[in-house]
């Protein structure tokens, strides 16, 4: 077997809409394919006996060990992996359970898509390739070793999940249908979009004080603000030498707490240090995290931690550092053992509780203690083993929100008042909450930004606290999904006019636009990004822009296909048309698998938001039968049967009728403008821009707060041109011939563009054209047949990025084409792009119009308007 390709897809996607976090893997089985499961001896033994996990899948037929039985009968191999791909995620704490295995239509005999739900990326590859691994050696009858996989796959998963803290709060963001964006690999997330995003790095928020969470970093500091406002703190002072730590040990005596004075999370603490030795260690371990050092009195008591949330008290825990506890018979690390072998011990943040490890930490407490991990404790008697009571590293914790006293609730408001912390954890030590902690001798130890939630959501004893709710409710007060509107355009041909146009509309009702196109990234019409920006990460580009109010994205298929869409959903999608163009590529073979790649954005639409489709399309008409959201039609017809049946149930609508663009509501009719008076259209001569502004125009109605005034504004001053629509239609006119530079591609763009050249007075129209090396050969012979239909002259190029063909032999089925329907037209073949203008320019016949398809329209732009400048400087040429 052979990985041809492996997919991580991140958004909505061929495959489903709603589960957006698939693998997809394009797996050739090579001789396997006439290997199934039931023709391999011993295979189903030895599968049942290395997973036997794998009876709980019910696969197709539906029951506990459906899949076994699958394999009984025989399944192929494909099959296998995608199961065993899910398993072994499970396996290490990754339950996900989502999965086809596919024969792309038009593929080899023995190629497959093996497609499978994953919860971390790199974990999700690692498990596609280890799936595969471990299918063959099942098929070899070897030995594998399937722990080192799983071990290695959880190892993966701690180092790229979101911490329990951040990924509770994106949780909960969710919950509300609040979009997030994770925006480095740790823990910075964006939530919402656009202008109305907030962020957050663990648990600070981007509404939390800068000053605040630098008092609260300094504890010399914080200690002093607290001891001003009368809130009870351990005694102590601030060292950085050996003679001032005696000087405290003098002033203060044992037992002593040092810490460094900028740390956090426990690092560099010493606590319950009762001897000078103990304190000389504590400073040099302290002074690796900075060179000033606190030192305090040791208030003895248990260790809560109390959280308060935009000023107000949430809950409160009590925290155990790990420990175990002797039975009179067994030594320390057989307790650990034992320990660890709770179920609700896991590696890293998987389970409830942290499994305890032996590490420097530990040692440091048994030396203290002058014992080893052999030693026998008695029975009853505890054994610390870490300095510091974190989940992280063993610990447990309790919930005592409800025995908290009134006054202590006051005192942790008033703390986080007086330090600024809207997301504030409070240390304290006492012998419980329940009473004032100023009348029963505890204090306040430290006051920490960026508190840890997971003894709050997931304590080992007492109610889960859903913490994550406050901070959600503080960043985006109920109501608000802090998102911006989302239209989302597709389609073969048509996308880009149509998402420039309604930008450029909405641009017109005061909304501060971000769009993408197949040219660039443009914020409020600046360009940003330059190139084929109709992917997910160019989407994410304007979604993640802290400008942008109204995001028009292009949604190409190249992206869907490679990585999925950047959003989950939008309130408008617009689907232009679709035809045959990319077919044979990405797994896609029909036009009708084109049309089901396309139909991912309109099943994006929220239920309340609209979908609008071309009546004029089968195959994009057709898409309405899977959707949950309002439809919109457009149509060159009133008549369209489609049309009147819509409008007759008081549908939505925009067509062309008697030579106006209109929208219909029902039955009544808002006339727009006509048509011939939209600059786009050229006089009503570009039909398919005609049709370009019927759904732009549609999409814009929708939103209440873009009127028929900004719809008519919009489309009276969208110049065609270089720079507002580049590439599309782009006239330069010379003294003596004109160019018009256009990005028409594939057959059904170039009859487009023919119908409009068909229209237009000149005494001859050459054709300069070339075909895309990764099209079928029909597709490239089709270009040369229409050409010859519409053009007096045609002038053969090549594109610079041939995709995988040879000049040869894109000019050889051009001329194929050309020659079935005009035989004796002239041709001439000047592969170079460049070459071939210059000729023209060298060459050209008076009152010509050259209709040039544009491949890299940057380049081609920028090569004509150097040939105008050579003319304004040569003066005259003709």
């Amino acid at each position: 077997m052979r990985i041809l390709e492996i997919k991580v897809l991140k958004g909505p996607n061929y495959w489903s809409v709603r589960r957006n976090k698939l693998i997809q893997m394009k797996l050739d089985l090579e001789e396997k394919e006439n290997m199934p499961t039931n023709k391999i001896p011993g295979f189903r033994e030895r599968l049942e006996q290395l997973l036997p996990s794998l009876y709980s899948h019910r696969c197709s037929v539906g029951t506990a060990g459906g899949f076994f039985q699958r394999v009984d009968e025989g399944t192929w191999m494909g099959h296998v992996v995608e199961h065993i791909a899910l398993e072994i995620q499970t396996l290490a704490g990754m339950d996900t359970g989502f999965g086809r295995t596919r024969t792309p239509e038009g593929e080899r005999e023995g190629v497959y898509y093996v497609v499978f739900s994953y919860m971390e990326e790199d974990a999700g590859v690692y498990a596609a390739k280890a799936a595969v691994r471990i299918a063959q050696a099942l098929i070899d009858g070897a030995d594998y070793d399937l722990a080192d996989d799983i071990q290695q796959m959880r190892e993966i998963r701690e180092d790229t999940r979101l911490g329990p803290s951040t990924g509770c709060i994106v949780e909960e963001a969710a919950k509300r249908g609040i979009p997030f964006i994770r925006l480095n690999k740790q823990s910075l997330v964006q939530l919402g979009y656009g202008v109305n995003q907030k962020r957050i790095r663990a648990t600070i928020a981007s509404t939390t004080s800068n000053i605040a969470v630098d008092i609260a970093c300094n504890k010399e500091e914080t200690k002093m603000l607290l001891e001003a406002a009368e809130i009870p703190v351990p005694r102590g002072t601030v060292v950085r030498s050996e003679e001032g730590l005696d000087a405290a040990i003098e002033k203060f005596g044992y037992p002593l707490v040092i810490k460094p004075i900028d740390g956090n999370h426990g690092k560099g603490n010493t606590t319950n240090i009762t001897n000078r030795e103990q304190a000389i260690r504590a400073l040099e371990a302290a002074k690796e995290y900075g060179r000033n050092v606190i030192v305090e009195r040791f208030i003895t008591g248990y260790d809560f931690r109390c959280l308060v949330i935009n000023y107000k008290f949430i809950c409160a825990a009590l925290r155990t550092p790990a420990s175990v506890v002797g039975d009179g018979v067994h030594d320390i690390q057989w307790l650990i053992d034992e320990t660890n072998k709770d179920p609700r011990r896991g590696y890293g943040h998987e389970k409830v509780l942290t499994q305890i490890t032996v590490d420097q930490f530990t040692q440091k407490m048994l030396d203290d203690a002058n014992i080893t991990l052999q030693h026998i404790p008695a029975a009853g008697e505890r054994v610390l083993l870490k300095p510091t009571a974190n989940l992280s590293t063993g610990g447990t914790s309790t919930d005592v929100t409800d025995e908290v006293h009134p006054a202590n609730i006051f005192m942790f408001e008033r703390i986080a008042k007086i330090i600024g912390l809207d997301i504030c954890g409070i240390d304290v030590m006492a012998t419980d909450l329940r009473t004032p902690v100023a009348e029963n001798g505890g204090a306040i130890l430290e006051v920490n930004a960026a508190p840890g939630f997971r003894m709050h959501i997931e304590p080992a004893e007492g109610l889960p606290r859903n913490v994550a709710e406050p901070v959600v409710d503080m960043l985006f007060p109920r109501g608000s999904a802090g998102r911006i509107p989302i239209i989302a355009v597709t389609g073969t041909n048509g996308k880009t006019t149509t998402t420039r146009l309604i930008a450029h509309i909405a641009k017109s009702a005061g909304k501060k636009t971000g769009y993408t196109t197949s040219d660039g990234v443009y914020i409020q019409n600046q360009l940003m990004m330059k190139g084929d920006c109709t992917g997910p990460v160019s989407s994410q580009f304007v979604l993640k822009d802290p400008t942008v109010d109204f995001a028009v994205l292009e949604c190409a298929r190249g992206g869907i296909l490679k990585a999925g869409l950047a959003f989950q959903n939008c309130e408008v999608a617009v689907v232009t048309n679709v035809a045959a163009d990319h077919i044979g590529l990405g797994g896609i073979n029909s036009v009708e698998q084109m049309a089901k790649v396309k139909a991912v954005v309109p099943e994006t639409v929220f239920p309340h938001g609209y979908a609008v489709l071309n009546a004029d399309d089968d195959l994009v008409y057709k898409m309405k039968n899977d959707l949950k959201c309002n439809m919109a039609l457009f149509s060159m017809d009133e008549n369209n049967p489609r049309i009147k049946e819509h409008c007759a149930a008081h549908g939505l609508a925009c067509v062309y009728e008697n030579g106006y663009i209109s929208i219909m509501k029902g039955n009544w009719k808002i006339r727009v403008l006509p048509a011939r008076e939209v600059p786009l259209t050229f006089e009503g001569k570009a039909v398919h821009n005609i049709n370009n502004c019927l759904p732009a125009v549609l999409a814009a109605y929708l939103y209440r707060d873009i009127n028929i005034d900004d719809i008519r504004t919009g489309l009276l001053t969208f110049i065609p041109s270089e720079n507002l629509t580049p590439g599309r239609l782009n006239f330069f006119h010379f003294r003596n011939f004109t160019m018009l530079a256009d990005f028409a591609h594939n057959p059904h763009g170039l009859r487009l563009l023919c119908d409009f050249v068909s229209k237009l007075d000149y005494p001859v129209k050459v054709g300069v054209i070339s075909g895309t090396g990764d099209r079928r050969d029909e597709d490239i012979r089709e270009l040369g047949e229409i050409s010859a239909a519409y053009f007096d002259e045609i002038i053969i190029r090549c594109d610079k990025n041939l995709r995988g063909r040879t000049a040869g032999e894109i000019i050889e089925l051009l001329k194929e084409g050309i020659n079935k329907v005009n035989p004796v037209i002239p041709v001439l073949t000047i592969p170079n792009e460049d070459q071939a203008l210059d000729y023209i320019y060298e060459n050209a016949k008076p009152g010509a119009l050259y209709t040039i398809m544009c491949d890299v329209v940057a380049r081609a732009l920028d090569k004509i308007k150097e040939l105008k400048v050579r003319e304004e400087k040569e003066g005259v040429k003709f």
